[in-house]
C-alpha cells in the first residue's frame, strides 16, 4: 500500500506570501470557485480535491492550513476543524491557466477523506487497490 500516514505532533503551518500578480492570475468559475488539489508532502499521494473561493484561498495562504468553501453547506470550512485531520500547507501553486490550485501539505492525522481513508482517491475503475498510499 505504500507509505502510510502518521500523526504530526505539534506541527503547524506557516503563512505563504503571494504576489498580487499571482492572486490575480487565479480564474474562478461562475460561482466564484476554483478547484484545489491537495497532495501529501511525504508520500506525494493526491489526498483530495475541494473548492476554494478568493476568501478561502486568502485564508489558506495566511493561516498555513487548508481552508475550503463547502458547496453543500454554503460556508467556509477549515479542513480538520471537527475531525482533527488538519492539513498544514508547505507549498502552494496555481496551474498554467490559473484555473486549478495545488497545495502540498503535511497531513495531520490518519487521512484526508471524510470516509476515514488516507486519500479520497481509493476507488479504481478496474477494482484494483491503489499502491501509492491511497
Amino acid at each position: 500500500m505504500g507509505a502510510q500516514p502518521f500523526r504530526l505532533a505539534g506541527v503547524t503551518g506557516a503563512a505563504i506570501k503571494a504576489s498580487d500578480e499571482a492572486l490575480g492570475a487565479v480564474k474562478y468559475d461562475a460561482d466564484g470557485l476554483v478547484p484545489a488539489i491537495v497532495q501529501d508532502s511525504q508520500t506525494r499521494s493526491v489526498l483530495m480535491m475541494a473548492w476554494m473561493s478568493a476568501e478561502t484561498l486568502a485564508l489558506t495562504l495566511a493561516e498555513g492550513r487548508t481552508v475550503f468553501w463547502s458547496r453543500s453547506r454554503q460556508e467556509v470550512w477549515r479542513k480538520g476543524e471537527t475531525s482533527g485531520e488538519r492539513q498544514w500547507v508547505r507549498e502552494a501553486y496555481y496551474d498554467c491557466d490559473g484555473d486549478t490550485l495545488l497545495f502540498v501539505v503535511d497531513q495531520d492525522g490518519d487521512g484526508a477523506c471524510h470516509t476515514g481513508a488516507y486519500s479520497c482517491f481509493f476507488r479504481a475503475f478496474d477494482g484494483s487497490t491503489p499502491t501509492d498510499g491511497g
